[in-house]
């Protein structure tokens, strides 16, 4: 290893504060910071609180993805594949097709956080039996409602006017510009319950790695730490994709580099994927309001954009070890 875990926590916090600076210093009017009243209003608040949202966006999703990636056994797995994603996202764009204009503000959220729970439940549902939940059928049966909810949202697309079609084209392809401190502040509570329920798991996620036998073995109580961690991936998934739509590979690829520089302890991988996700949203944000200006790109182009092909290096540097004897 080319630093020691205590020097690549440095390197990452130093790059977090690099890149929050260069969001804060970079918009449409320009580089630098502003010198009149609406310059400073612009600063405080647009960009601050869009740089807060991606901050909080990017860590929530790469941690949930390590967390699905640690309980699955799975380098492909992250909260999309499970169907939190798919329900918040059905929910959100019921809100938007069927909702009205006065409660738009609030509508989109709501629904996207109702529609998060109830696939969390559902899913919840069909995969327990006996007390005991089958980590292969939460995959199948998150398959399953991912599609049904795809479905559903394809249905609303023929549904909406052609305001609602355009909100929800621009939602779905994922974007922070309607990043504002009130959103923060609802965001967080959400994020810091789940981050404590994500603290509690780090131990039973490494013993996971064994198998869920040795881990029983060794102390750890399996059920309750997989309920743990789809409750946890819920709560933070199920806000951040009704507020900013869906973001595709953070949760995929940031658990990967993260693991390719510190090895598979959860203790470090959590916090790793945290800072470098909120790192890679921050520049992915950055690159999106500035690349065409005064348009605002949806950011999840952008994340799948370079996501992408950093995916396609990981699947390359994986195949020799798998094909190892």
């Amino acid at each position: 290893m080319l630093f020691s875990v205590r020097q690549w926590g440095l390197v990452l916090a130093g790059l977090l504060v690099l890149s929050s600076c260069l969001a804060l210093c970079t918009g449409a009017l320009g580089f630098g910071l502003p010198h009149d009243s609406t310059g400073w209003l612009v600063l405080t608040e647009i960009r601050a609180p869009r740089i807060v949202l991606a901050t909080l966006t990017g860590a929530a999703l790469a941690v949930s993805g390590a967390v699905m990636q640690g309980l699955f056994r799975n380098p492909l797995a992250d909260p999309g594949l499970i169907g939190i994603s798919s329900g918040a996202a059905l929910g959100a764009a019921l809100a938007i097709v069927l909702g009205s204009t006065a409660i738009a503000a609030w509508a989109v959220p709501m629904g996207g956080m109702a529609g998060g729970l109830c696939a969390t439940l559902i899913l919840y549902r069909f995969a327990t039996h006996g007390g005991k939940t089958s980590t292969s059928m939460v995959i199948l049966a998150g398959i399953a409602l991912g599609a049904f909810a795809g479905s559903m949202t394809g249905i609303l697309v023929f549904r909406a006017n052609d305001t609602a079609l355009r909100d929800l084209t621009f939602w779905t392809m994922g974007s922070l510009s309607g990043a504002d401190w009130t959103r923060v502040e609802i965001l967080i509570p959400f994020l810091v319950v789940a981050g404590i329920l994500f603290a509690t798991i780090r131990l039973p996620l490494n013993a996971l790695l064994l198998g869920e036998a040795d881990a029983a073995l060794m102390g750890f109580r399996v059920e309750r730490t997989k309920r743990i961690a789809i409750l946890a991936v819920a709560l933070a998934v199920g806000p951040v994709v009704s507020f900013v739509g869906v973001i595709g590979f953070i949760g995929v690829i940031i658990p990967h580099l993260i693991r390719l520089v510190t090895g598979p302890d959860h203790r470090i991988v959590l916090p790793g994927s945290a800072i470098l996700g909120a790192i890679f949203l921050q520049v992915a944000d950055t690159f999106a309001r500035t690349i065409a200006i005064p348009a605002d790109v949806p950011v999840g182009v952008v994340t799948a954009a370079i996501g992408a092909p950093v995916f396609t290096w990981l699947l390359s540097k994986s195949r020799p070890s798998e094909a190892a004897p």
